[in-house]
């Protein structure tokens, strides 16, 4: 018998970690299983769109996956006369100080995930690899696990089940969660290698005639290539570093590009899938195990990532005394941005098929939001278009004592913030913090970015989710409203 935790999340990878990363900052008791004996190798989901960059940005490890990827390069698309034209993944745009990622990131996912599990154990936690859950039984006030060890059956008694575990996922199939959608009818080769013959300053993509098409993209942060390719629907495939060098000869004509070694390889077929539902009594549903996509777009780890980001705030705040309704709103939340992201790379993918690799700006993410959420707060909307239910904007200010200030830096943590547009009668409340923006106050909006992008009125306030979504706007009489708010959502008092 373990000693009993908070949440047992089931799967490390890259959404269960950042799930475990969130929790601990948060103080709360939690086990990270992993039935793989060793982390997972490969470099399945290389895009790391804006807001997730956002997201990272919070959880104190930004920089670290910068330094350890780059830029997508130029996408060199070669017709099967040799001739070639170039194209940019996604129209590059001025940055804007509301939004201050405006290009995906490209890093492999073994190193994502390898930054990830570098933050969790600086926050005093680690994976527990070769750990699998066998089985599961609902006691009423949490859940009792089985869980195979390399010591044997062990028992956990869990509050919470989280299930991280991939489109194959046991949590789900456990609980008889439908998992409806179709397969796309299109099987396909992934493989991480070591090749010449190829720049690595260029995504190239060869339209390979009667033999399909076939993309070699340059890894960044690392020596690899990965090849991508689609394949017959059956049939055994040949991954090895030969076979792939006759792959390559066969779809590109040219016979000066060789595979040296394959780092990792993978065949897949594509699918487009959505869980019933998210939640089971005290058992969720994250990442793969709720939704599944084509890999057109980059869209499937970021959606994975969010998804651990928006439940984490809640099951911290439930176990720390919030009404245990909060929890109802992850599935109202997060449900419907699955369906979307479900069309947006379905959609891409039929462009893919055409040759049209362009990435709108849905790709990055910064347009969603929770505009029927409970917890979005109905209220007059800003003069600036912005809603309850919209992501927060970013903007370039200045501290009293003339030092750069973020409003990104004022949200990164574990609370909630209140924006306050000059003196209010708002008061402290525990689990929020509050800044004052004026002339002669704690942050001066110095360049009008603020004003600008928030347009609140005298002494009115806006209210920023811990996950940087807005609760509500509040005028300068609205202090009841806003204790009332809280009341219901978090575990705050005067």
């Amino acid at each position: 018998m373990r000693e009993p935790v908070d949440v047992l999340i089931c799967g490390a990878g890259a959404t269960g970690l950042t799930l475990a990363i969130d929790l601990a900052r948060r103080g709360v008791r939690f086990a990270l299983i992993e039935k793989l004996h060793s982390p997972f190798l490969g470099s399945r989901g290389k895009g790391i769109q804006p807001r997730t960059q956002e997201v990272f940005e919070d959880l104190g490890i930004l920089d670290r996956v910068m330094a350890a990827g780059g830029n997508y390069p130029t996408i060199r698309k070669y017709a099967p006369d040799g001739s070639y034209m170039d194209q940019e993944l996604t129209s590059v745009a001025e940055p804007r100080p509301a939004e201050p990622y405006w290009l995906p990131l490209m890093i492999p996912q073994f190193k994502t995930e390898a930054v990830l599990r570098e933050r969790l154990i600086e926050l005093g936690y680690a994976p527990e690899f070769g750990i699998e859950l066998i089985a599961t039984v609902d006691r009423g006030d949490g859940v009792k696990a089985i869980l195979a060890t390399p010591d044997g059956e062990q028992t956990l008694q869990t509050r919470y089940l989280v299930g991280a575990d991939g489109g194959r996922s046991f949590v789900r199939s456990t609980l008889g969660i439908g998992f409806p959608g179709k397969t796309l009818g299109v099987r396909a080769i992934v493989a991480d290698v070591v090749l010449d013959g190829l720049r690595r300053d260029l995504w190239h993509q060869f339209n390979g005639g009667d033999s399909g098409p076939l993309s070699i993209c340059p890894l960044a942060g690392t020596d690899l290539f990965q090849i991508q390719a689609p394949v017959p629907l059956e049939g055994d495939i040949d991954l090895s570093a030969a076979a792939l060098t006759e792959r390559i000869a066969l779809h590109t004509g040219r016979t000066d590009i060789t595979v040296h070694s394959v780092a990792w390889s993978s065949s897949y077929s594509m699918n487009a899938r959505l869980a019933d539902r998210y939640r089971e009594g005290p058992v969720f549903l994250v990442g793969d195990a709720a939704h599944v996509h084509p890999p057109t777009g980059g869209q499937g780890l970021n959606t994975s990532v969010q998804d651990a980001y928006n439940l984490g705030w809640k099951l911290a705040a439930v176990l720390a005394g919030a009404p245990e309704t909060l929890l109802e709103t992850y599935e109202a939340e997060r449900r419907p941005v699955a369906a979307d992201v479900l069309g947006l790379s379905t959609r891409l993918l039929a462009g893919f098929k055409a040759g049209d690799n362009r990435r709108p700006r849905e790709v990055q993410q910064l347009d969603i939001g929770y505009h029927h959420s409970p917890l979005s707060l109905p209220s007059q909307a800003a003069e600036s278009g912005l809603a309850p239910g919209d992501r927060a904007p970013d903007a370039i200010m200045r501290g009293a004592g003339g030092r750069t200030a973020r409003l990104f830096h004022l949200f990164k943590g574990t609370h909630w913030t209140l924006l306050v547009n000059g003196p209010s009668n708002f008061a402290p409340r525990a689990g929020m913090h509050i800044h004052v923006i004026g002339p002669g106050s704690e942050i001066e909006d110095h360049l009008g970015q603020f004003a600008q992008f928030y347009s609140l009125g005298e002494g009115s306030a806006v209210l920023v989710r811990p996950d940087g979504y807005l609760a509500g706007f509040f005028t300068k009489d609205d202090a009841v409203a806003l204790d009332g708010y809280l009341a219901r959502y978090t575990c705050s008092s005067s």
